[in-house]
């Protein structure tokens, strides 16, 4: 036997590739994320984490289209990595095969783990990190390290496809600026425009123009973000210049916004609503002008005054002077010198070890294909068992004698209120789980009927979605979320209070006088087992780490006040006070008497 390595030094190794057992995992994969990958069936009844996120993409009223497209360029620049990559790469040194393949067990285990969480907990976002931190871990194990290297730009840029429902929350902040905005630069040029929260006025009547979601930038944020980091990573490979690509995008979505909304008022002023809803139209396309525009302008500028050091070419050749062409300047092999004998460099003894190693390398990946299957059928197992087992936590309401629903709400409060039965709609029941509960009343004043508080009672069943963001509700009802604030209610018969979101709602209504602009004030938060929280997130939070660490599904109670705020802010909420105080002791007990109760904002 004989060498062909320089002076008798033993070649190196080849990498561990193991397609087979890569396909055997990613089978695996794909039973546990289509039949056990989503456990919340409130929007999308369906157990598969697939159709869950295809479901949205195709939906046009989540607004998530762009998840086709993000798809599509992550699978153009795996290829495109690949490509680049080249599969004549210098192998990696000898080594064993454990050192191959532990990467690839380590990211599948750990995408299990994550996996179970978000199913435990009912996140599916999470289950989908889940799903690319597994799948990175299938193309390591099949392609090795030029597939893993290639596979994490492109893996993680799919996260922006997933579906993030927080259109509402995240965008009214967003909407207030560009609304001020608008509103300063159109008294610049001479226009007067009257601002009620998210509105724009024209005094004379002449336009009327809403700084709805789609507008506030939150929609094209998250398109033109994924676009600039894609722009940022095929320009430059340092992770400082990348960073301030992406950075470039959010200043940019917001100048691009207003001047979308400076644009509407501009061409309504000097030609009608009719102009202003063409410059809504071409401006929705010249947001992206803009932003696109000024990112590809950012990226020029970083080339010109910070450019990248020039890298030498894949596969350019070692200069021959760096070269060791003695053979008594290498290793020796097997210990063997001229003048101290040893092994000669083709003794048998070295190919049967390397025979050897190369078996024991073999059946790493089959190994860890065979770990990982059976984990999945484990967790399979396990997650199934779960999901039948009978609901354990509280309900944060007192029930009727049902048991579904929360107690009916009193008729009659002292002699100032008298309690109206506000029934659930169909569109309700047929939306919510079945095992959702309901108690609400219309409250009038006795003394002044055009006084009125509705008070409504949602209970979650066992699935998290039968309850959600009252911004939802509210803005598909055509209320316009002017602001949001916090405020405390006191707790009747106790010292303390309790925290509660409150949101200052306008809505337009037409009288034969005119448009009338309604301000009316909602108030919400919801109850736990043993907590109180006035945040849509705190609860999600809560509820996650309980069903996780406690494997305690509490019944969470939604409750909402709403009331006219025509008479000012102050009476608005001395009426919710007022209603609070002779309903809460019935529905909430546990709230009067402070009873291991946590109060949390």
């Amino acid at each position: 036997m004989t060498s062909n390595t320089p002076a008798g030094r033993p070649a190196p190794v080849p990498e561990v590739r193991a397609p087979w057992a890569a396909l055997a995992c990613a089978a695996a994969g794909l039973l546990l994320w289509h039949f056990f990958g989503n456990a919340s069936k409130g929007w999308l009844k369906t157990d598969s984490v697939f159709w869950w996120c295809v479901g949205q993409w195709i939906d046009p009223v989540a607004e998530t289209e762009h998840g086709w497209l993000i798809l599509g360029l992550s699978g153009w620049l795996l290829w495109r990595n690949l490509r680049r990559s080249g599969p004549g790469q210098p192998e990696p040194a000898a080594g064993g095969g454990a050192g191959q393949v532990w990467p690839a067990l380590v990211a599948m285990m750990g995408g299990l783990a994550l996996h179970a969480v978000g199913f435990i907990g009912q996140q599916a976002r999470i289950s989908i990190v889940a799903l690319l931190l597994y799948a990175w871990g299938v193309l390591r194990l099949g392609g090795g390290r030029r597939w893993g290297a290639a596979a994490v730009f492109p893996l993680a840029f799919l996260v922006f496809a997933i579906p993030l429902n927080m259109i509402d929350e995240v965008g009214l902040p967003l909407r207030m600026a560009v609304t001020s905005a608008g509103q300063k630069i159109a008294h610049a040029c001479g226009i007067e425009v009257l601002r009620s929260g998210t509105q724009l006025l024209s005094p004379d009547g002449k336009f009327n123009y809403d700084v709805a979601a789609p507008c506030s930038g939150v929609r094209s944020l998250v398109a033109l973000t994924a676009l600039s980091l894609l722009i940022g990573y095929l320009e430059f490979r340092t992770v400082r210049r990348r960073a301030l690509v992406l950075l470039a995008s959010f200043p940019l979505v917001y100048l691009g916004n207003v001047a979308r909304i400076v644009a509407i008022i501009l061409a309504a002023a000097a030609g009608g609503p009719n102009w202003g809803d063409w410059a809504h139209e071409v401006m929705g396309y010249g947001v992206f002008v803009i932003v696109l525009g000024g990112v590809l302008g950012v990226a020029a500028l970083l080339r010109r005054w910070w450019p990248e050091a020039v890298e030498p070419e894949a596969g350019r050749a070692i200069p021959a002077a760096s070269t060791p062409t003695d053979p008594a300047a290498l290793p020796p092999v097997g210990g063997a010198t001229p003048d101290r004998p040893g092994h000669p460099i083709g003794d048998t003894s070295l190919a049967e070890s390397g025979v050897g190693r190369e078996e024991r390398r073999g059946r790493g990946p089959v190994l860890v294909a065979a770990a990982v299957v059976l984990l999945v059928g484990a967790e399979m197992a396990g997650l199934r068992y779960l999901s039948r087992q009978p609901a354990r936590g509280a309900a944060g309401v007192a029930l009727a004698a049902d048991g579904l629903n929360p107690v009916e709400l009193p008729a009659f409060l002292g002699t100032e209120w008298i309690g109206r039965r506000a029934e659930v709609t169909a569109v309700e029941r047929e939306v919510l789980p079945a095992d959702t509960g309901y108690s609400r009343k219309l409250y009038v004043a006795v003394g002044d009927p055009r006084r009125q508080v509705f008070l409504s009672i949602v209970l979650s069943g066992r699935d998290r979605t039968s309850i959600h963001r009252p911004e939802l509700c509210l803005v598909g009802q055509g209320w316009t979320i002017a602001e949001t604030a916090r405020h405390r209610f006191a707790v009747p018969g106790n010292r303390r209070d309790f925290p509660a979101a409150l949101l200052r709602v306008r809505r337009e209504v037409r009288t034969p006088k005119g448009t009338v602009v309604v301000p009316q004030l909602v108030a919400y938060w919801f109850i736990g087992g043993d907590e109180v929280v006035a945040s849509h997130w705190a609860r999600v939070a809560l509820d996650s780490w309980n069903r996780v660490t406690r494997g305690r599904v509490d019944r969470w109670a939604y409750v909402l006040m709403q009331t006219d705020a025509t008479d000012g802010e102050a009476a608005a909420l001395g009426r919710l006070q007022a209603v609070i105080d002779e309903t809460l002791p019935v529905f909430a007990p546990q709230l009067r008497a402070g009873a291991s109760v946590g109060w949390r904002l």
